[in-house]
Parts: structure tokens; C-alpha cells; sequence
């Protein structure tokens, strides 16, 4: 802890060190020397970089790696905050710092958010927010559950869902155009990683896909990449998170997710709740990284429930909501200030952000009254009086009238009021080299998730042996022809229903697909062409093991040809199998109703394959028209039938012959044409076709997209549509 401790001293930047308020009061008693009411004045500004300003020089390189701001010393204002106090460290005047990462100022004027209710777009999440984020500085939203804290940030990356719409004006670097590609950077709360990935491979694979350019400078941004997220040590570690490969625990995940962000280098990186089931070390380990890379240059904005002392004090701004509404935006040092002016000062020993949340916290309701009837039969046994929806109308018409709203405004007319350098579309990888990155990358995940793809091998060629023994010894006489029908139905049926054991690794795809294509990684089409690629040579080689125990414990005919046929149709039967069960994932993204839907899809194929009664004299509505064409088991089986009995015949007593053709006329529907194999097998390849377009659709139109919302409506307009 004292390491922890000691770095998070040291990672607080020199353009921080006049707001951040673990820089004006020592740890031991941090947040509790001051007497309640000494400090009145509001945050004073002047110490902020703006664009082209007399006290402030910005200059950004040509390369727009690099950034550098020369700061102001305290303020006048700050300076009154820090009497009775121990004094700020003084920065020398017109220190220069250099950063490697050029930040990008980011404010938001009246941004409300509203989503469809009862009434189209009654609900608001977010009301009217004001506020802004710094270069090299980190500003939290921080708030209760359902607050709107995930909305505002998604509403600031510009990744709203369509269900929602949004008004209001946000600035980067003081101009209204959103962000383009590269510039900025968005994490998730939920991570999406692949265990059987070691860290480092994992980063390289996702620089390969969002970054143009030789493999050897990929390296090199991974290796940044990893520095800066303090994964040195797990590097080559396999990130695992399942209950074959443990692998790294929650903090280690979380910041693997950041890095893969990191190797765009953002100006701009939005996290969804960096501390999401972290303890309390490794979420003051998680805020030391990410202070670290707030000092290269980098803005960072992410959302909080709640946080520890320690944490608290590393931040430099805090959004404070509850119910959409913008209770405070300012320093961490002035909300204090600002809750002990609206008459709920925070208490000693207690943290700032369990004292702000149990302020603004309606839940809090049901436990006042609970301590209230628990009171009355034991005593006093809580203090906690407080009404929170007076709270909150409290510190929120305390905030309005507070000077530190007004400079919250004036800093964002300074910053809105001249524009500053444009933020650069960086290089995107070409969707060649995408399809064969992800090719390549799912050909090793193949190879090391045994459960999910060598298990499945295994089970395929198992069955094999055990129809295949099952049917054994039939011989090649009249009367084995029923069972032989039936020996091979049962293969393709069974071995195709086995295909469900591929159901959590298909999710898992698509989940990783989701995250990717809203961060622009990858795209649908990149997504099936390289899935298809890197599933061929394992299908291949379940069809060929389990093709070659099969045929020869039936005994079918014994040649190359007709051997190498029934490979191919089975290889055919597989990857339509495959491109069906993608396709019941990418609907139901539930293992459960995945596996219901696929075995039930099966079912129905199975009774109108024709086997059970012949296809002809099915009932014509729904069985013959349109399942039974529908179904892949009807060609495959009719392919494999043909294959065996066209140019055969059968003795039929000691004068008369049959062909193979009349001796299956009576158990299954064949042609006699020597080329309707050939028919069959076309067919088969143009349903696992066209299930890729199909997914490809579903995958382009109906799975919603993070990012869909790009458009600001103007000021004045807004307040017409939402007033």
C-alpha cells in the first residue's frame, strides 16, 4: 500500500498540482482540517489551459504526438483556498511540460438526453449538464445507480443507441464536429477479452486491426501500450478468465481493456466504470495507471459509483448527478466545500464519496426507515434524519446560485470561444489485412481452446465409431439397402446435432464482434469472411476423420471417387451446419435459448429429411413446402445415397436384376440422374452462402450499434423541442 501510495504521490502531474486537492492538505488528515464554512470563495479557473490566451501557449507538433503547455502559477482564488491549510507545492512560472500524447478539450453546453417512453422521447436520463474535460486531467462522473452517468459519457463519445436522442452542443478543442477515427477512445463497462490469449498477443492482434502501417511499428505501440497500463509483468501471460485458464484476475482484465485502447493513442479516452468489480487495492492501483497516463497528455472522462479517500483525492474534476441532474461540476476540493455550504458538510473519518452518494442517494429512503423502526425497539442506533429529495433540491439550487457554476460557464464560453487544432483522422487498417488478422487469430484460438474446438473432434469422431459399429456387418444384398438409409441418416442427423457444443464459442465470437465493430475495429463482412476462413480447416478435418471411420465400418463401396464425394458432402454439411448455428446465436446472444432454438431447428429438419416418411408423400403445407427444401439434411443424405446406389444393381432372384436407383425407390427419394450428386452437393454450398448473407444482414441491420448517434442539434432549437 505504502507503493501504491508513494506512485500515486508521484503521478500527480505539475499542471494538477494546484487543483488537486491531495496536493494541498496532507493524506493523515485529508478533507478534514478545514472548519465548515472557511472556504467561500468559488474555483477560480485562470490556471486551466485555453486556446491562444495571453497566460497560456499551447503548441502541438506536427507528427500530433506530442503536446505542449506552458502553466500559470495559483490563482489568487486558490490560494484563499488553501489558507488555514498546508500550502500548495508552487510551480515555477512558465514551467513547460511535456507530454507525449496531444490532449483535446472536450465541453458540453446544455446536453440533455432523452430516451422513448410511453410517450416518443418523454423520458429524460440526462438534464440539461454543463461541464468540460482538460488535457492531461481526469474528470469523473460520478453518481448513484441510474443516474445518467453511462448515458452522459456515452452521449460525449457520440455512442448513443437509436432509441435515444440527444440535445444540446458539445466542443472538442472548441469546434462542434465529432470526433473522427482514432482520435478518441471508448471502454467499455463489461470487458471483452480472449483468454486463450496471452496479453501481449492480444494488443498486437487489436493493432493490427485498427492500425495501418509495418508490423514492426505495431510493436512498438503495443509495448507503449502495455508501459503505460503497468502490464509488464502479465505480458505474457494468457489472459484466461474462464474455469479451465484462470488467467488474470479482475484488475489485470480491466486494464487489458484500456490498453487496447491505448494503441490508437486517444487525445480523448471515455471509460465506463474503471473500478467495475475491483477491491479496494487494485482500484487504487487501476486510478494511480490511469493519473500516469493523464500526466503523458491524455483527457480522461470516465464514470464512478462511489470510490475510497485515496481514490478521491487523485481525481481532478467530478460531475456529480442524481436523477440526470448536474448537483456540482468542479474541482473534488470544492464539492466539498460546495455540500458543507448546502448544510451537509462531510463528516470526519467518512468517505467523500460515500458522503456525496448517501446525500443524493434516494435507496438511502428505505434504509432511514428501517433505522427509524429499528430504533424504536433498541434505541438510537443511527443519526440519519436527512430527507434525500430535499438533499437533493438542496445542493442542486444551492449549485445554480454558487459562483462555481458561473465559472463553470465562463470556462466554457473561453474554451467554445476560439477553436483550437483539429483533431486528425488517423489511418485505418485495410480490410485485407483485417480478414487475414482475424483469420490468423481465430486458427490460435482454435488450436488452444480444447473444450470448445479439439473436444468437439473428439465427440464427431466418438459417434462416428458408434453408428458406425452400431451398423456394421450390413453386407451389400437387397435387404441391407433400409438399414444402410438408415445408417447414414443417423450419421448426418446425430453429427450435425452435435454441432450445438459450438454454441458458447459462436457467442463469445459475437460478442467480441459487437465490441469490436463499435469501436470500428472490424466490420461484418471482415468478421464472416475470416470466421469462414479460419473454420474450413477444422471442419475439414472433423469430416475427413470422422468420414473415414464411418464409411469403412458400414462398408460402403470401396472407391477413391465415391470416398472422396461423401468428404466433400459431409465437409458441406458441416459448414452449412456452422453458418445455421451462427446465425441462432447472433438472434437469440443467449446459451440457453441458442442451444433450445438450434436443437429444436434440428428436430423439425430431421422429421421432413424424408427418412421418416418419404419427402413425396409428406403433407405438402409446411412439411414438403417449405421445410423439407429448407432442410440441408434432405440434400446431403440424398447426395450420399446417390453416390452409393447410381450404377449399382441388385439380384432379384436367380434371373432378374434391379438398379440401385429402383431398389431405394420404396425408403428414399433419389433421381436416377448420375449428375444429381453433383445438384445436391451445389446446393449445399449455396445454403452455407447464403446463411453468411443472412448473418451478414442480421449483423449490418438489426444488432444495435453503440455508435449510431452522431448528430448535435443546436441550442436554440433544443430548448423548443425539450421545454
Amino acid at each position: 500500500m505504502d507503493e501504491i501510495q508513494s506512485q500515486s504521490d508521484h503521478y500527480r502531474s505539475p499542471s494538477s498540482s494546484v487543483s488537486s486537492p491531495a496536493n494541498r492538505l496532507p493524506s493523515s488528515n485529508f478533507f478534514y482540517s478545514r472548519k465548515p464554512g472557511a472556504l467561500r470563495q468559488p474555483i477560480s479557473f485562470e490556471d486551466s489551459p485555453v486556446w491562444d490566451e495571453t497566460d497560456i501557449e499551447v503548441k502541438v507538433d506536427e507528427g500530433g504526438d506530442s503536446i505542449n503547455a506552458a502553466t500559470t502559477p495559483p490563482s489568487p482564488s486558490l490560494s484563499k483556498i488553501n489558507s488555514g491549510s498546508l500550502p500548495s507545492p508552487s510551480l515555477i512560472e512558465r514551467e513547460v511540460v511535456t507530454r507525449k500524447i496531444a490532449g483535446a478539450s472536450i465541453a458540453w453546453k446544455d446536453l440533455t438526453v432523452t430516451i422513448k417512453g410511453k410517450r416518443k422521447y418523454s423520458d429524460k436520463v440526462v438534464k440539461s449538464s454543463h461541464g468540460y474535460a482538460l488535457p492531461g486531467t481526469m474528470t469523473v462522473i460520478m453518481g448513484p445507480a441510474k443516474s445518467g452517468k453511462s448515458t452522459l459519457l456515452r452521449a460525449l463519445a457520440g455512442r448513443l443507441p437509436d432509441s435515444t436522442r440527444m440535445y444540446g452542443e458539445v466542443f472538442v478543442n472548441g469546434t462542434r464536429r465529432h470526433m473522427p477515427y482514432g482520435s478518441y477512445g471508448y471502454v467499455d463497462r463489461e470487458t471483452t477479452l480472449i483468454g486463450s490469449l496471452s496479453v501481449r498477443e492480444f494488443l498486437y492482434y487489436s493493432a493490427l486491426l485498427q492500425l495501418p502501417g509495418f508490423f514492426c511499428q505495431r510493436r512498438s505501440v503495443v509495448e507503449d501500450a502495455i508501459d503505460a497500463m503497468s502490464l509488464g509483468d502479465y505480458a505474457n501471460k494468457l489472459i484466461g478468465g474462464n474455469c479451465y485458464m484462470r488467467g488474470l484476475r479482475s484488475g489485470e482484465r480491466r486494464r487489458v481493456s484500456i490498453a487496447r485502447e491505448l494503441v490508437m493513442r486517444p487525445h480523448i479516452l471515455f471509460i465506463d466504470e474503471p473500478l467495475y468489480h475491483l477491491d479496494s487495492v487494485s482500484a487504487l492501483l487501476m486510478m494511480v495507471t490511469l493519473k500516469k497516463l493523464a500526466t503523458s497528455g491524455c483527457t480522461l472522462i470516465f464514470t464512478i459509483c462511489q470510490s475510497s479517500t485515496e481514490v478521491f483525492g487523485l481525481f481532478d474534476r467530478i460531475c456529480l448527478l442524481s436523477n440526470g441532474k448536474t448537483l456540482f461540476f468542479g474541482e473534488t476540493l470544492a464539492c466539498l466545500q460546495h455540500f458543507s455550504n448546502a448544510g451537509f458538510p462531510c463528516p470526519i473519518m467518512q468517505s467523500p464519496s460515500d458522503h456525496f452518494l448517501r446525500a443524493i442517494n434516494t435507496e438511502f429512503d428505505r434504509i432511514i426507515a428501517m433505522c427509524k423502526s429499528w430504533q424504536d425497539n433498541h434505541g438510537d442506533l443511527s443519526s440519519v434524519s436527512m430527507d434525500t429529495a430535499i438533499a437533493i433540491r438542496t445542493i442542486e439550487t444551492t449549485y445554480r446560485s454558487s459562483a462555481d457554476a458561473a465559472a463553470v460557464e465562463s470556462m466554457i464560453v473561453k474554451l467554445t470561444e476560439k477553436e483550437g487544432p483539429s483533431l486528425k483522422r488517423k489511418g485505418m487498417a485495410g480490410n485485407a489485412t483485417r480478414v487475414a488478422v482475424l483469420t490468423w487469430r481465430s486458427l490460435l484460438i482454435m488450436s488452444r481452446e480444447w473444450k470448445y474446438y479439439w473436444l468437439r473432434l473428439i465427440l464427431y469422431v466418438f459417434l462416428a465409431l458408434c453408428i458406425g459399429t452400431v451398423f456394421s456387418g450390413l453386407g451389400h444384398s437387397l435387404f441391407s439397402v433400409m438399414r444402410r438409409v438408415a445408417a447414414i441418416f443417423v450419421f448426418v442427423s446425430f453429427t450435425s446435432l452435435l454441432g450445438v457444443a459450438g454454441v458458447p464459442s459462436q457467442l463469445k465470437e459475437i460478442k467480441i464482434y459487437t465490441y469490436e465493430e463499435s469501436n470500428q475495429h472490424s466490420g461484418a463482412f471482415v468478421f464472416l469472411l475470416g470466421q469462414l476462413f479460419a473454420s474450413i480447416p477444422f471442419l475439414f478435418l472433423i469430416s475427413i476423420s470422422s468420414s473415414l471411420v464411418f464409411y469403412f465400418l458400414i462398408g460402403l463401396r470401396d472407391e477413391f471417387s465415391l470416398l472422396m464425394y461423401f468428404v466433400l458432402n459431409f465437409f458441406a454439411c458441416l459448414l452449412v451446419n456452422e453458418g445455421l448455428l451462427l446465425l441462432v446465436a447472433s438472434i437469440c446472444q443467449n446459451i440457453f435459448w441458442s442451444i433450445l432454438s438450434f436443437v429444436s431447428i434440428h428436430v423439425i429438419m430431421m422429421l421432413s429429411a424424408g427418412f421418416f416418411r418419404i419427402r413425396s408423400a409428406l403433407p405438402r403445407p409446411a412439411w414438403m413446402y417449405p421445410i423439407s427444401y429448407i432442410a440441408f439434411h434432405t440434400y446431403s443424405i440424398q447426395g450420399l445415397l446417390e453416390n452409393e446406389y447410381i450404377g449399382t444393381s441388385f439380384a432379384v432372384g436367380q434371373v432378374r436384376t434391379i438398379s440401385g436407383y429402383e431398389a431405394l425407390g420404396n425408403v428414399y427419394d433419389i433421381s436416377d440422374d448420375s449428375n444429381s450428386k453433383w445438384k445436391n452437393l451445389l446446393v449445399l454450398f449455396v445454403m452455407a452462402v447464403a446463411y453468411k448473407v443472412v448473418i451478414f444482414i442480421l449483423l449490418k441491420c438489426c444488432i444495435r450499434k453503440n455508435h449510431s448517434v452522431h448528430k448535435l442539434f443546436r441550442c436554440n432549437q433544443n430548448r423548443k423541442d425539450y421545454k
